[in-house]
């Protein structure tokens, strides 16, 4: 049997710690070298790019590279690109516009990035609303549904503090009826809207309806969009439309509020979203 060679035991650097001794096991020179070279490529682009963060800002290094700059250049170049249909679709007649294939489609697509943008928070991203926030894909509008309304809606909002925005107010009917006056006007509601309801207490609220809601509703229920008064004869409620939801509504009120998107929006931005939504399928 040959005989093993001896284990030779590496070099040690001397330190001992508790009796364990530290070998002398150095990296290879090529990590090391690695090493070395990060450490300079990152002092070099420390020196030459944006790196320290200050209070406004951040350093600008040597070679004042930004994002940003970039960014605005690119964002420059596309306004540019289409400075001219933009200036086209601000001046142009907006009941005009779907005969113009080509600016139709620019005011479409564009018009759904700035909706998807300001305002798919409230009515969704398809556009289909949710409790208190207007279906846009629908027939029923409060304030009109033809793209000259849809535009001015959207330019001026609705019940904000800007002086052109449409205006109503529904009264807090829980101050000045009783319990059982509201319950007999939500069922000639109900009535109204072809839902179960109680015919004799439907019959009292009939009177009822006509000496305090009539002048917005109309006395058939039909609704007013001149005072942004909602039909209650069809079966689209914005806040909902069973006993409970109604009972509420009549005796807290309702007082949505749209801001003004005119202030925010270019007068193209504005007609492109108008466009939009009026093709959605509910625009009249």
């Amino acid at each position: 049997m040959s005989k093993q060679p001896e284990r030779q035991e590496p070099e040690t650097t001397g330190h001992v710690w508790d009796g364990i001794e530290e070998y002398n096991n150095p990296l290879p020179r090529w990590w090391l070298w690695t090493f070395y070279a990060t450490i300079v490529w990152a002092i070099g682009y420390v020196i030459a790019f944006p790196a320290w963060p200050l209070i406004s800002g951040a350093t600008p290094g040597l070679l004042g590279y930004s994002t940003r700059a970039e960014v605005a250049a690119d964002i420059e170049a596309v306004a540019n690109a289409n400075a001219a249909i933009e200036a086209k679709l601000a001046a142009a007649d907006l009941t005009t516009i779907a005969a113009d294939v080509e600016l139709h489609r620019y005011a479409v697509n564009s018009g759904g990035a700035v909706f998807r943008t300001n305002c798919s928070q409230c009515h969704g991203s398809g556009a289909n609303g949710a409790k208190g926030y207007p279906n846009l894909l629908d027939d029923d509008w409060l304030w009109g549904g033809d793209i000259e309304a849809i535009a001015f809606t959207i330019r001026h909002g609705v019940r904000n503090d800007t002086d052109d925005a449409h205006y109503s107010e529904m009264p807090k009917f829980g101050d000045f009826l009783e319990e059982e006056e509201i319950e007999q006007t939500i069922n000639h509601v109900l009535a109204l809207s072809g839902q179960d309801h109680d015919a004799t207490m439907a019959t009292e609220g009939a009177i009822l309806f006509e000496e305090n809601c009539s002048s917005c509703h109309m006395e058939d229920g039909s609704g007013d969009r001149d005072q942004g008064a909602p039909n209650l004869t069809d079966a689209i409620w914005l806040y909902g439309g069973d006993s409970e939801m109604l009972t509420a509504t009549v005796t807290n009120s309702r007082f949505g509020v749209m801001p003004a998107w005119g202030p925010r929006l270019s007068d193209a931005q504005v007609n492109a979203v108008a466009a939009y939504v009026h093709q959605l399928g509910g625009g009249e």
